[in-house]
């Protein structure tokens, strides 16, 4: 698994500033929201660093935003 450098923090993006379009259809609002977090594995969420990690045999990365953008 790769590491990921929690000490540049100030480089993440802040997801309560993420704001996807609803109308649009729900590939674009993934792209839309891939593209404002920058990196969906590791970002802010005020003063806390949230890191996602998957397991070899769960929810892949695609169904877990479906989940937070329906």
């Amino acid at each position: 698994m790769r590491e990921f450098d929690l000490s540049a923090s100030e480089e993440m993006v802040d997801i309560r500033g993420v704001s996807v379009n609803r109308e649009l259809p729900k590939e674009e609002r993934i792209a839309d929201f891939v593209s404002q977090i920058k990196n969906p594995y590791l970002f802010k969420c005020g003063k806390y660093t949230v890191k996602a990690i998957f397991s070899e045999n769960g929810q892949t990365l695609e169904e877990c935003i479906k989940g937070l953008i329906k």
